[in-house]
C-alpha cells in the first residue's frame, strides 16, 4: 500500500512540474513574442516584421491551443486524485472547443490568423468597431492582410461570437463565458489552476483588497464603455480627438493593465486575479444576475468543513450561507464550480432560471 502510494505521489508530483513548466513557457514566450509584435515589429523590415507576424500567429494559435488541451488533461489528472472534477471537466472540454474553433478551425477556413481578436465581445476591445471604418490605423494595417472579404467575414465572426456569449450567458450566466470561452484569462485560470501562482502560495483577497477590486472594476468597466462610445460616435461622422491616438491608448492599455497583470497574477497571485476587474466579466456578470445566477446551499446537509471557500478562486464566502441553505449570488462569481465539486456532501450546485426550469422539466 505504502508503495502504491508513493507512486501516485511521485506521478502526481511529476504531472504538477509537468503543468507549471508548460505556463511558464507560455508566459515567457507571450511576453517575448508580443514585446516583437507590438513594440519592434513597426521599425523591422518587411521580411521580418512578417516573420514577427507569421511567429505570433503560430504562438497564438497553436502553440496556445496545443497548451490548452495538454494542460487540460494534465490538471483533470491532478484534481482528480483527490476528489469529483464535473464541473471542471465541463469547464475544460468548453475551453478546449472554443480554442479548436477560434485557433484552428475558424482560421483555416477564413483564412484568418489573426481570429481571435474577434473572439471577445464589446466592451472588451473595439478592434471589430475600428475595422469598420477605412480611415483608421488598424484598418490600414490589416486590409493588405485580410482584404475586404477577409475583413467582412472576420467582422461576420465577431457578431457570431456576440450572440453565442450574449444568449449562452442569458442562459447559463456569468459561467458561459468566464468558465467556458474566455480565451483571455479565464482558461488559463482553469487550465493551470493547480499550479497558480507559480511562485509563493494562493492569497485570499482581505476586505480592503476586494473594496479595491471593486472599484477597479468599475473603473475599467467606465473605460471600456469610453473607449466603445468614442468609436461609436467616430464611425457615425462626429469630429472627434485624433483616433490614432485614442487606438494607440487602448492598446497600451491592453497591454499593461491587462496582459501585464494578468499574467503577474498568474504568477504571484491567483489565476483569476484579473478576472475581479474585467470588463466584459462585469458585464456579462450584471447580466449573470438578471438571469438569477446563484449557488443554491441546500440540495443536502452542509457540514462547515470549509472546502468550498478554499476552492472559490474569487474569495467569496459561501460557508456562512451554507449554514443556513441561502443561496449564493455575486456579482464576482464567475461560474466556475470549484466549490460545487469541492463540497463533500454534495450540498451546493450551480443554478439559473433557466438551469432550474430545465431540471423541473426533467424531472
Amino acid at each position: 500500500m505504502a508503495s502504491h502510494r508513493n507512486s501516485s505521489e511521485t506521478k502526481a508530483s511529476s504531472e504538477i512540474k509537468a503543468l507549471k513548466a508548460i505556463l511558464w513557457v507560455y508566459i515567457i514566450l507571450c511576453l517575448i513574442i508580443a514585446g516583437l509584435n507590438f513594440g519592434y515589429v513597426s521599425r523591422a523590415t518587411p521580411e521580418v516584421a512578417a516573420f514577427i507576424a507569421w511567429l505570433w500567429g503560430f504562438y497564438e494559435n497553436w502553440v496556445k491551443t496545443s497548451f490548452i488541451v495538454i494542460g487540460s488533461f494534465l490538471t483533470l489528472r491532478i484534481i482528480g486524485a483527490s476528489g469529483r472534477t464535473e464541473m471542471r471537466k465541463r469547464n475544460l472540454t468548453g475551453f478546449i472547443v472554443m480554442a479548436l474553433v477560434v485557433h484552428i478551425v475558424g482560421p483555416i477556413l477564413l483564412d484568418n490568423q489573426e481570429l481571435y481578436f474577434f473572439a471577445m465581445p464589446l466592451p472588451w476591445t473595439t478592434i471589430p468597431l475600428q475595422l469598420m471604418d477605412p480611415n483608421t490605423t488598424f484598418y490600414l494595417k490589416y486590409l493588405p492582410v485580410f482584404g475586404l472579404t477577409g475583413i467582412a467575414l472576420a467582422l461576420a465572426f465577431y457578431l457570431l461570437i456576440t450572440i453565442v456569449v450574449l444568449v449562452g450567458t442569458l442562459l447559463w450566466g456569468r459561467r458561459w463565458q468566464c468558465a467556458t470561452l474566455c480565451l483571455f484569462n479565464g482558461f488559463a485560470s482553469e487550465v493551470f489552476d493547480p499550479v497558480m501562482p507559480l511562485l509563493g502560495t494562493r492569497k485570499k483577497l482581505k476586505a480592503r483588497g476586494l473594496k479595491l477590486f471593486a472599484i477597479l472594476r468599475w473603473l475599467f468597466l467606465a473605460v471600456a464603455i469610453g473607449f466603445t462610445v468614442y468609436w461609436v460616435l467616430y464611425l457615425l461622422g462626429l469630429p472627434l480627438a485624433n483616433s490614432e491616438t485614442v487606438a494607440k491608448i487602448e492598446t497600451y492599455k491592453y497591454l499593461a493593465a491587462e496582459l501585464l497583470m494578468a499574467m503577474f497574477f498568474w504568477v504571484a497571485f491567483s489565476g483569476r486575479g484579473y478576472c475581479y476587474y474585467c470588463p466584459l466579466g462585469t458585464v456579462v456578470g450584471l447580466l449573470g444576475k438578471l438571469v438569477g445566477q446563484q449557488i443554491t446551499t441546500n440540495q443536502s446537509n452542509c457540514i462547515q468543513c470549509g472546502r468550498c471557500n478554499v476552492a472559490c478562486p474569487m474569495t467569496i464566502d459561501l460557508k456562512s450561507r451554507a449554514a443556513t441553505g441561502r443561496p449564493v449570488s455575486e456579482l464576482r462569481c464567475v461560474g466556475c464550480g470549484h466549490c460545487v465539486d469541492s463540497c463533500p456532501t454534495e450540498t451546493l450546485a450551480y443554478s439559473t432560471r433557466f438551469l432550474e426550469h430545465f431540471k423541473s422539466n426533467n424531472n
